[in-house]
């Protein structure tokens, strides 16, 4: 993607990727991600109303699951759609859970660009379950203008672009609260979900380099870390959101975020409506 094709929100766009997994008896993967959720056999089988010794047979292969008790325990453990069809596949059954492009889900995909347009003239965008980049607004145009052409070509990644040092990591005025924040929920994601891309990544944005610690602020802190970025329009200040949809059952869906930035003062809001303004004038002229 070029600064040029940016000039333009794009058509909504989804790239799977999918890392290689072994194939494990289905105990084998309850298991791991009962300890992943740091669970006793007994919490779990209570979760799930079954006995902890027909629990044991499960884990140990001494027992195969129905459907039904494969779907019970992926529930209590909170596992991602798409490896609830890696546990169902192991255990034998035919996967649940559709993977359609985002193109494809109707009024999911309506929604999203409902969202993303509704929210200029202040950047909001959409990404995958690896942090790629899916769609955006115009408003985030603003936000990359002047970045490396090969930083900005598909498939880009919102994280990696925010901390690499070729990237808006010299234009973030807090860099060292932003990566930390940024780290941490990206750790959080790893031990939620034992993505191996996203733990790849992790390694890989801890090893760009890392500016001095801020020294701590004398005044209350604030609820929130904000974004502080340096722009030709002055210091912009965000917050951030992130939306998710509700009960999804398509694995496309269930990944999907949209990450939404408010301005976190009146002077960034000022300057995002001139920049909205200027920009709806040029597209009319």
């Amino acid at each position: 993607m070029t600064c040029q094709v940016m000039e333009r929100a794009p058509a909504l766009r989804y790239r799977g990727c999918m890392s290689a997994t072994l194939s494990l008896p289905v105990g084998t993967l309850l298991r791991e991600w009962r300890q992943r959720r740091h669970l006793s056999q007994l919490d779990l089988a209570g979760e799930a109303e079954v006995s902890t010794r027909h629990l044991s047979y499960v884990e140990t292969g001494r027992a195969l699951p129905s459907r039904e008790m494969v779907l019970r325990l992926a529930e209590r453990l909170e596992v991602p759609l798409r490896e609830r069809n890696r546990l169902l596949t192991a255990a034998g059954y035919a996967p649940m859970f559709a993977e359609r492009r985002l193109e494809d889900l109707g009024a999911a995909r309506e929604a999203v660009e409902l969202v993303l347009r509704g929210h200029e003239p202040y950047p909001a965008l959409a990404v995958d379950r690896h942090w790629t980049l899916v769609s955006y607004n115009r408003a985030v145009t603003h936000l990359l203008a002047g970045l490396p052409a090969d930083l900005l070509a598909p498939p880009l990644n919102v994280l990696r672009l925010s901390l690499h040092p070729r990237g808006l990591a010299p234009r973030i005025l807090n860099l060292a609260q932003w990566r930390g924040h940024l780290l941490a929920r990206l750790r959080q994601q790893v031990a939620a979900s034992a993505d191996t891309v996203l733990a790849q990544l992790l390694d890989e944005l801890k090893a760009y380099p890392a500016p001095a610690a801020a020294a701590p602020h004398p005044a209350e802190p604030a609820m929130v870390v904000p974004l502080q970025l340096a722009s030709p329009a002055g210091t912009l200040s965000f917050i951030s959101t992130t939306t998710v949809f509700g009960t999804p059952v398509d694995i496309t869906l269930s990944e999907l975020a949209l990450e939404t930035f408010f301005p976190a003062d009146a002077a960034t809001a000022a300057a995002l409506r001139r920049l909205g303004d200027g920009q709806a004038g040029a597209a009319a002229a």
